[in-house]
């Protein structure tokens, strides 16, 4: 190769690696198989969506933001590997993830040790975005499960029911959020009657509903994921048990639905996001869903909402910085000046230096299973929509 050859390769070569460089890279780390796929898909689905979109506009600081997928499997030593794999060899600026609160507690140490921000777009344990002190680099949207408690003990009260039978998984999501339901009841002068576990996989809980039966039980609040959360409907259908059926957000999964089919029409759950075009941005939200991924029905809303939101606060806190420095990016998420419009509300400064949680209340409601679709449980809540985030000290 003669001389003039070799500088054109050498000039080719520097300019694609410019052009690497300029890109703007997310780590994103759900799960993408298994019981808790929904959860993953739809976040990266609704991740892709803000990314699409952010980059049609001219992305961030000049740079295009891109996703670095990985499939955690819902195992905490997955999510440890894939931490420390996006942070040292893919020099992520940031990560979207995880989605188990196991997993969560697990593996966001990383990002905590190398200072760069995480946002949790699904794992809902209360745990999650206390488990550093301030400067913590972790933060979340989503309902997280204190407050989801609080609804799920208001609801019982709601439907005039004060027997409460808990039922959860063993895990770390199911026995947290299990903790947090006994913490709500004591606040109102309750207690359950029945306490029961039951493991991932389970796919009969006749033992467990029975002892609550037996307990006097008249409600039912379950704090699992969408397979075996469908086992409990489906073993209560066969005991011919009926009574209400509450449960953490994960009862609007596809895989809860489809599983519990008759047997899940009425169980009732929080959620964000309610797959309905109920104002101009969830229409445009549901119909690019809808366009890009040809699936008429999202596995998990909440989450592919929830992983949309992030992404677009994560752009504005790298657009203030002007930078992808982690301390930078963390402060500006601290202080951020402009509210940013997301598909399940405004947030307007949603984080300070201790807050964490990006979604108060006010941007729950309540979702209902009916004939394979999730729907509003209440007409006001339909009508008045989310309410959007307040400032983070008045959460």
């Amino acid at each position: 190769m003669n001389a003039s050859k070799l500088i054109a390769a050498a000039l080719l070569a520097t300019a694609a690696g410019t052009a690497l460089a300029q890109d703007i890279k997310l780590g994103f780390m759900c799960p993408l198989t298994g019981g808790s796929a929904p959860f993953g898909v739809s976040a990266r689905d609704g991740a892709s969506l803000a990314v699409k979109e952010i980059n049609a506009r001219g992305g961030v600081l000049g740079r295009k933001l891109v996703l670095a997928e990985r499939d955690t499997e819902s195992k905490n030593e997955r999510g440890v590997q894939l931490a420390q794999e996006l942070i040292q060899t893919e020099k992520v600026a940031a990560g979207i993830g995880f989605c188990n609160t196991g997993v969560s507690l697990a593996a966001q140490k990383y990002f905590q040790e190398a200072r760069i921000p995480v946002f949790d777009p699904v794992a809902t344990g209360t745990a999650v975005t206390r488990q550093f002190p301030a400067p913590s680099y972790v933060f979340r949207v989503g309902p997280r499960d204190e407050l989801q408690a609080r609804m799920l003990v208001d609801e019982t009260l709601r439907q005039s029911k004060a027997r409460v039978a808990i039922l959860a998984d063993s895990t770390n999501y199911g026995q947290l959020g299990r903790a947090d339901v006994e913490k709500a009841l004591i606040a109102k002068g309750m207690k359950p009657v029945a306490v029961e576990k039951f493991n991932v996989r389970d796919v009969d809980m006749t033992p467990q509903l029975l002892k609550a039966r037996q307990a006097g039980a008249d409600i039912i609040v379950a704090y699992g994921i969408g397979p075996e959360l469908a086992q409990i409907a489906n073993s209560m259908a066969k005991l011919g048990w009926k009574v209400p059926l509450v449960t953490s957000w994960n009862s609007a999964m596809s895989n809860f639905i489809d599983t519990a089919q008759a047997n899940g029409n009425g169980v009732r759950m929080p959620q964000t996001f309610i797959q309905e075009a109920t104002d101009q941005r969830k229409q445009a939200f549901i119909a690019s869903y809808a366009r890009d991924y040809q699936l008429e029905r999202i596995p998990s809303p909440s989450s592919a909402a929830q992983a949309y939101d992030a992404v677009l606060l994560l752009a504005a806190a790298l657009q203030q910085a002007g930078s992808t420095d982690g301390v930078k990016v963390r402060e500006a998420l601290e202080q951020l000046r402009q509210p940013v419009a997301g598909v399940i509300g405004t947030y307007t400064r949603p984080f300070d230096a201790n807050e964490r949680d990006a979604t108060p209340a006010g941007m729950i409601v309540w979702g209902e299973v009916r004939d394979g679709r999730v729907v509003y449980a209440y007409a006001h809540e339909r009508s008045a929509g989310n309410a959007g985030s307040t400032a983070a000290s008045s959460k």
